[in-house]
Parts: structure tokens; sequence; C-alpha cells
């Protein structure tokens, strides 16, 4: 089991900053923007980006927090008791421009069930998405607005992004496997 640092802290720092700006730019600006992160790194990262919204517009956006456990499917190949984080979504979604912030997209399963939770909250005006990590290896038709970095991969090989939070540090390492995931 081979382990390298891909993002060290500031590069992380900055990536998040130029998703920060990216946002803005491309939205012309924050009016009718929520960021919600997806349990349970996709929250600090997102916390990351609508602070430095905050001090780039000098307004804080609503934010949210989501829990997509019950809306995977995969949840019977799951722990037999899943472990459930909680949703905080304290807005209405309703002709909201919502921001959906992770740490790494793969295979797009866990954007499709956060895409249906917020649905399920109602109907925003549109559903962006915001990843750190993009490792490629799609089996659904999602892709990410707002890339930290691109980083091909091979199926033997996981991703990690460690938080402070977490982790007690920030960066993100590939962890090579002996065989494919």
């Amino acid at each position: 089991m081979v382990i390298k640092e891909i993002m060290d802290s500031q590069q992380m720092e900055r990536a998040l900053m130029r998703i920060s700006h990216e946002i803005i730019e491309k939205n012309k600006g924050i009016d009718n923007l929520c960021i919600v992160g997806i349990q349970r790194r996709g929250v600090t990262l997102a916390k990351s980006i609508n602070n430095n919204i905050e001090k780039i517009e000098g307004k804080n956006l609503p934010f949210g927090i989501l829990d997509i456990t019950f809306y995977r499917d995969d949840l019977s190949f799951l722990h037999e008791h899943p472990t459930v984080n909680s949703t905080k979504i304290d807005f209405e979604v309703n002709d909201k421009k919502i921001i959906l912030v992770d740490d790494v997209l793969f295979t797009g399963r866990t954007v499709r069930a956060a895409i249906e939770a917020i649905m399920d909250m109602g109907r925003p005006k549109m559903i962006q998405l915001a990843v750190l990590i993009d490792r490629g290896h799609r089996e659904l038709p999602i892709r990410a607005d707002f890339i930290g970095k691109n980083v091909p991969t091979s199926r033997n090989e996981i991703v990690h992004v460690l938080v402070d939070e977490f982790d007690k540090r920030n960066c993100v390492i590939i962890e090579q496997l002996d065989k494919e995931i």
C-alpha cells in the first residue's frame, strides 16, 4: 500500500479560493445562491467556500448540510446499520441556485443521491457541483461545474481528502491498493 500526497494544505486553500471566485463569476454575483455540503468532508469544504465568498462579497450565504445515506443506491450493500449523519437545510430550496459541494467526484453516484435528496425538498432554479478532486471513472452522466484539481486515477487507487476537522491535517493523498475497487 503506497501513499502519495498530491495536495498540501496551501494547495487546498488556493483551490478552494479559486473555486469560490469561479462560483461568484459564473453566477454573476451571489444573488439567490446557497451552499450545501455533502456529509462529511464536503461539509468542511463547503464551509471554507462559504467563508471565502463572505470575505470576497461581504455577505453570508444560506448554508446547508446534506446527508445522502438513505438516497444511496448501494445502501443494502453497506453495513447492517449504516452511519447516518444530520441534514440541516434551514432555507427554502425552491428557485434557489444550489452549490452542492463534495470532496471527491468518482462514479457520480453520491452526487446523484444528493440531487435526489435536494429535489425532495423542493425545486431549485439550478444545482451546480463543486468538488475538490475529480478523479474520473464516471458511471453516471454527471460532471462538476467547479473543480479544484483533476486527478486521473486507476481503479486500484483511492483518493482521500483529509481535513483538520476529522483528520487533524489538511491534504489530499492517493493510496495504491493491491486490487481494483
